[in-house]
């Protein structure tokens, strides 16, 4: 059983290139409370309310205050429940990282989903670099 946490950003992007769906690949999806805010800020995905997921609160004292808010209360939510972090952000990958949690970002979620026989390689290969294209264009600002 695939329990996972995600942050903001990799909702953010899967949704960007319209595979939010794929988040289906896990069996249990958590999302914290600060996330949703965050989300809330810029408007929440209306696919986000067509998954299956959970809103959770998370206790984030013992976590790196130097993240982000959504990003350390998913680290505090995926430690609390031993749950993979999604995450696509390089700092909370090395929180994760110190805190033993298995990560994975966006590009994960959909080597996962065409392991799973979700997708197929062309719409995998294509998905991902739409991701990486997505993040290419956002570093060049």
């Amino acid at each position: 059983m695939i329990l996972a946490v995600s942050d903001t950003g990799p909702i953010i992007h899967l949704d960007e290139i319209d595979a939010l769906d794929l988040l289906s690949v896990v069996d249990q999806l958590l999302v914290p409370q600060t996330v949703y805010e965050e989300l809330e800020e810029g408007s929440v995905p209306s696919t986000l309310e067509s998954l299956d997921y959970d809103l959770v609160t998370a206790d984030t004292k013992g976590f790196d205050e130097a993240l982000d808010p959504g990003e350390t209360a998913a680290l505090a939510v995926a430690s609390e429940h031993s749950g993979v972090l999604l995450t696509d952000d390089l700092e909370a990958r090395d929180a994760a990282e110190d805190h033993d949690i298995e990560v994975h970002g966006s590009v994960g979620v959909i080597i996962l989903a065409y392991h799973q026989g979700h997708i197929e390689k062309p719409r995998a290969i294509e998905l991902m670099c739409s991701v990486e294209c997505k993040t290419a264009s956002v570093l060049e600002l």
